[in-house]
């Protein structure tokens, strides 16, 4: 038995620092990278960033695939993936607080008026502009799972009056929760930003739509660091145009990396990061090791997904 790591990416922690850092929490394992793989039957569990449709095929004993990160749709929608090929993924604390860290800027960026005053200091303009005051601002957040849990505290914290809503009923302390899709559109109404923190399923692909948009109260602010399909990009733009919300901040787009074409990344009322709300795994790594002899002994895995569920 043989652990893979493949994350595919070039500009993130590479294939070895990751190995160096489990063999660093669990010495003696058998972990491999692409160029030190050997017989591709020994690799019963992978960790990756996105599993490619080769992967399946050229490893015959794979049982587990581990995301590193959270987002599982594109390993669960792999056609090539076999039904036993179990799936986890991470729920560690340091990109919670990373991504939850992003929504917290974007918001006081607009709220303190920071653009405002950049475009007057290239002028050399004295211009006072009255910021947001915090206790009359409402903040939803959409997801209340690990990091819209933390999200939406940190959030109360500062002193935001903060709404959650999910598919089913949660309980947060000085959160306002609302649950199911009627209660969606009237928080809209209701909040100065918006916090989308949404797993793709079923349910949520498209979910922002022209309709659910224009619910939206007039001049808010929609922050996506979730999953890309949330949003129809096209009536994304419609809104901002017509003013049916005056500002989006998008961390994950319906295409990454967002096309040199797209619309988004001249429009006056669009902020684009690429996908980088939640960097850190801090202590995660330590989980996929756990995982990997939780696998080899026969126990419970963390944090495994429920590939009908899509979560």
């Amino acid at each position: 038995m043989a652990l893979l790591i493949e994350t595919g990416l070039s500009d993130w922690m590479s294939d070895g620092d990751i190995v160096r850092e489990i063999k660093r929490l669990r010495p003696g394992m058998d972990v491999r990278t692409p160029d030190t793989i050997g017989d591709p039957s020994d690799i019963t569990m992978i960790a990756v960033v996105g599993l490619n449709d080769t992967h399946p095929t050229q490893l015959p004993n794979l049982k587990l695939v581990q995301k590193l990160g959270a987002g599982v749709e594109t390993i669960i929608s792999n056609p090539n993936l076999p039904d036993h090929v179990r799936v986890a993924r991470l729920k560690p604390d340091a990109p919670a607080q990373g991504i939850a860290e992003w929504f917290v800027t974007y918001i006081l960026h607009r709220q303190r008026n920071v653009s405002f005053y950049e475009a007057a200091q290239r002028k050399a303009e004295w211009l006072p502009k009255a910021p947001g005051y915090t206790p009359e601002k409402t903040v939803g957040v959409l997801g209340l799972g690990h990091i819209g849990a933390r999200s939406a505290l940190m959030l109360r914290a500062i002193g935001f009056n903060v709404m959650g809503w999910s598919r089913s009923p949660k309980q947060l302390d000085g959160v306002t929760c609302v649950h199911g899709d009627t209660a969606l559109p009237d928080l809209l109404g209701q909040c100065d930003h918006v916090c989308a923190i949404l797993p793709s399923t079923p349910q949520t692909i498209g979910l922002f739509d022209a309709e659910m948009l224009a619910a939206m109260k007039p001049g808010s602010q929609l922050l996506n660091a979730g999953r890309g399909d949330l949003i129809d990009e096209t009536a994304l733009i419609s809104a901002l145009d017509k003013g049916a919300l005056g500002h989006a901040v998008l961390d994950v787009t319906s295409t990454e990396p967002l096309p040199p074409q797209s619309p988004l990344w001249a429009h006056p009322n669009v902020m684009i990061t690429p996908h980088v709300s939640g960097w850190h795994l801090g202590e995660a790594l330590g989980d996929v090791a756990e995982n990997y002899q939780r696998l080899t002994d026969g126990q419970p895995l963390l944090h495994e997904v429920d590939r009908a569920r899509g979560y």
